[in-house]
């Protein structure tokens, strides 16, 4: 594969990007504001690799043949000299995003898109005033990309259908299952899903009906097992015997009577938030965030080993 993929800013999210398209055989060229971030983030790299080829997760190639494919470079241009797609993935802050942005439109060649990696800001916001506006678009993962595969793509209201198709292409190429919206809403699909489940959250821990660690419980022993590969909509569907009109009709009176409780939010910021800490705290130490988030990375790859598996054995 001849193409190339410009990836702007070498952090956590940016790095999982060169991975995940590199892996699939994209020449990728990858910089950043800082050089010594750069240089740090490239041997970093290159441990991610490793444990990537333990679980067999670079598609039968072995790690120097990845890893010759993610240039560093230390000027913008260069990465974006010849790039048919850029993945951004600056702060999340609106002003930052804007300046990025009027950079890479006034830089990056006439056809090529950008995309942005943002958790929340919505591609009007920042793309607007912007003389290529209508090749910009979000193209926001999750956490971290080399590992989950489903990428939100989230239009402004100027952006091309062409545009949308370019990067849902390079994004299928490279393994990840396109989430296509249609048009753009405040924190998109995944986030606003989350975020709801969150608040419903806070609300249990708040009330006192339960602990933080067995409100988590719930979801990762309970409910994550079915949504690790079906959704709200087929889990509906699939439980009650004629589907899901058969579901709400069974359960539409449940349904109702609690999202009516559900629609005052908790202050979360005050003292509930000293419970939480301390609640989590005693759970895991402050000391040990980082290694239980590489614990976590790791279940991560064995749950693609295993995803991968049942999909060649089972069906998708």
């Amino acid at each position: 594969m001849n193409e190339k993929i410009a990836v702007i800013g070498s952090g956590l999210i940016g790095r999982a990007w060169a991975i995940s398209f590199a892996r699939a055989g994209y020449a990728v060229e990858m910089t950043d504001i800082d050089p010594d971030n750069l240089n740090q983030s490239v041997q970093t790299l290159k441990g991610s690799l490793s444990d990537l080829a333990k679980h067999d997760l670079l598609n039968d190639q072995d790690i120097n043949t990845v890893a010759a494919r993610i240039s560093p470079q230390e000027s913008v241009a260069a990465a974006l000299d010849g790039a048919t797609y850029v993945q951004e993935n600056t702060a999340e802050v609106l002003e930052i995003k804007k300046q990025v942005y009027a950079e890479l439109d006034g830089m990056a060649a006439p056809e090529t898109v950008i995309g942005s990696s943002t958790s929340g800001l919505m591609a009007s916001l920042f793309t607007e005033e912007l003389k290529g506006r209508h090749r910009c678009l979000v193209a926001h993962p999750i956490n971290p990309p080399h590992l989950v595969p489903a990428v939100e793509l989230c239009p402004a209201p100027w952006t091309d259908k062409a545009a949308m198709d370019t990067t849902a292409t390079i994004m299928e190429n490279a393994g990840h299952k396109t989430i296509r919206m249609e048009r753009e809403i405040d924190g998109f699909i995944v986030n606003r899903m989350q975020i709801a489940l969150l608040h419903e959250a806070f609300r249990l821990v708040d009330g006192g009906y339960a602990s933080c660690e067995d409100v988590d419980r719930a979801i990762k022993d309970g409910l994550s097992h079915r949504w690790s590969f079906i959704g709200p909509f087929e889990t509906g569907d699939l439980n009650a015997p004629n589907g899901i009109r058969d579901y709400c009709t069974k359960f539409g009176e449940l349904i109702e009577r609690v999202g009516r409780s559900q629609t005052e939010n908790t202050d979360f910021r005050g003292p509930l938030l000293d419970i939480l800490e301390a609640q989590r705290r005693e759970l895991l130490p402050a000391d040990q965030l980082a290694d239980r988030a590489a614990w976590r990375d790791r279940r991560l790859m064995a749950l693609a080993v295993h995803k991968k598996h049942a999909a060649n054995t089972l069906g998708d």
